[in-house]
């Protein structure tokens, strides 16, 4: 089985793609760590992110092994990879070169532990639409920028990252003007998924949503 999650950024996609791949027991492939995994590269480099020619160049030498070492980086989860992870993401040569890596995930899903998975939960920005848009189940978590904006600033509070509400907004709505620009554009879900609008709601009342739909499909598949 193969579950797509996209959505704007923060709208609570890999808190949601991490419990239902825990509770279907399917793998979990977090795909904006490919674009943060890249992005760091031109931070380290002392680059800007928009250089076209080395962010292609990162993203064509990347492996799942690099990523998860330049995922140790204390940026790559911090406001600076979230940046630098969405510029390079708007780079058609580097969406091209990280493609394939993505889709042929799906064809031999496997757990962290290197164990054969059943099936995979792609959480990220067109998996339903570019990656893998054979997929059974499309979920499109969205909220509006004010509250994705508070969620990611509660976040890095925790985190101890210092940063103000009112950049992240601003870092929110900077990420959704450009995905908007991309042609294939992350904030428009794909024509058979199913919208899920998490502003006013729990992740666990957003997760007994999406439990209802794929449980739904898997008693219609049974019948």
């Amino acid at each position: 089985m193969i579950i797509t999650i996209d959505g704007p950024a923060s709208a609570g996609k890999g808190t949601l793609a991490g419990k239902l791949a825990q509770e279907y027991k399917l793998a979990y492939f977090d795909t904006g760590m490919v674009y943060r995994a890249v992005g760091i590269e031109t931070l380290l480099a002392g680059i800007p992110a928009d250089n076209t020619d080395m962010a292609e160049k990162f993203a064509k030498e990347l492996t799942f092994q690099k990523m998860m070492e330049l995922s140790k980086n204390p940026s790559f989860r911090g406001p600076e990879g979230g940046k630098r992870a969405s510029v390079v993401s708007a780079i058609p040569a580097v969406r091209a070169a990280l493609l394939k890596m993505q889709q042929d995930f799906c064809k031999n899903p496997t757990f962290a532990n290197g164990n054969k998975a059943q099936g995979v939960v792609y959480d990220g920005r067109d998996t339903g639409t570019v990656v893998c848009p054979q997929a059974e189940i499309k979920l499109f978590v969205t909220a509006t920028a004010e509250a994705r904006a508070q969620r990611r600033y509660k976040e890095y509070c925790e985190k101890g990252i210092k940063t103000s509400y009112e950049e992240v907004l601003n870092d929110i709505n900077q990420r959704d003007k450009r995905d908007s620009e991309r042609s294939t554009s992350p904030l428009k879900p794909a024509p058979d998924a199913i919208i899920l609008d998490t502003t006013h709601l729990s992740i666990e009342e957003v997760f007994e949503k999406a439990k209802e739909i794929i449980d739904s499909h898997q008693k219609n598949l049974a019948i």
